[in-house]
């Protein structure tokens, strides 16, 4: 049993976190709202470090979420993203505790992927303010630990998950459940694009190894589930999981590629960039992480992880 500060426990990933941890392990938060939470001994606010009792790991998951309508101000997000996270690792290096893990995002390394596969040998070159101010908490987590001596001593990862989605999760993948049980017709059929996704069930087994073991090396790595799905793939699944008929329409590229020309000048919803974002490849190696935990495969399957969030939307 291992006691864990879970930053942003509140929020979605935390929550399954302390679900799936807190029958094993004595579980702490730490958040702007500190409600009794079943499984958290007490919840802290960002003013009681000095209350915070002595922990084996602290899972640093607060931060500011990637906001897809482009209306958050940028400088907020290094506010959060950058600035608490070099608060509370500069905490964890002053403290006893052994194990930091950060919750970066893939979206610090490339927002889109060069090649076929996204690795942890690319070079960082994050597009918008919410991948550069994840990657300079990054950057400060790498200097701090090597000009630290004590940091040595300790084990310090940089998880840099896909989309993550399970019980409680919010956003493009509720959005695109919603117009699928309505009927509306997928017109991007034509696009066999595959995607990346992360089961919380997969990476809450993950970090609770990197918690556990002592063997595994400090490092960055890439969480996602084995298999990518394509968006013609999820959409089938979500007809599945709605008892529906899929929609698909699989219209000619150049059809659409039309369409949003006309779009990019007109100002209209779907246009160049749109449909870029929506049929673009962006498929993530977890091969790095599992050579490290010494697996073959995630304990969950994509399409079996997926139905399982998706079955939670009912």
């Amino acid at each position: 049993m291992k006691k864990i500060l879970i930053t942003g426990i509140n929020g979605f990933v935390g929550t399954n976190f302390t679900k799936n941890w807190s029958i094993n392990h004595t579980l702490y938060g730490l958040d702007i709202h500190q409600p009794q939470k079943e499984g958290v001994e007490r919840i802290f606010s960002w003013d009681e470090f000095g209350k915070i009792p002595p922990v084996d790991a602290i899972v640093h998951l607060a931060g500011k979420a990637h906001d897809t309508k482009n209306q958050s101000e940028a400088q907020s997000y290094f506010d959060i993203n950058t600035g608490l996270t070099q608060r509370i690792f500069d905490y964890f290096l002053r403290s006893d505790v052994k194990t930091f893990i950060f919750f970066s995002s893939v979206k610090a390394a490339a927002d889109t992927v060069p090649g076929d596969v996204l690795t942890e040998e690319i070079i960082p070159h994050p597009v918008g303010p919410y991948g550069e101010s994840k990657i300079k908490a990054e950057e400060y987590i790498l200097k701090t630990k090597n000009q630290e001596p004590r940091a040595r001593t300790k084990k310090i990862y940089i998880l840099r998950p896909c989309m993550i989605h399970g019980s409680g999760n919010k956003g493009n993948l509720n959005l695109l459940y919603n117009v699928v049980k309505k009927g509306i017709p997928w017109p991007l059929g034509a696009y066999e694009n595959l995607r990346s996704f992360c089961s919380v069930d997969n990476i809450s087994y993950v970090v609770e190894q990197l918690i556990i073991r002592d063997n595994i090396e400090s490092g960055i790595y890439h969480i996602g589930d084995d298999e990518p799905l394509s968006t013609n793939e999820l959409i089938g699944l979500i007809s599945e999981s709605v008892k529906k008929n899929a929609h698909i329409w699989k219209l000619p590229k150049s059809l659409i590629n039309s369409m949003a020309s006309v779009g990019e000048m007109l100002h209209l919803p779907l246009n160049k960039q749109r449909l870029q974002k929506l049929t673009e490849n962006y498929v993530v190696s977890n091969e790095k992480i599992k050579n490290a935990l010494g697996i073959t495969k995630m304990p969950i399957s994509a399409r079996d992880g997926m139905r399982k969030t998706l079955e939670s939307f009912r």
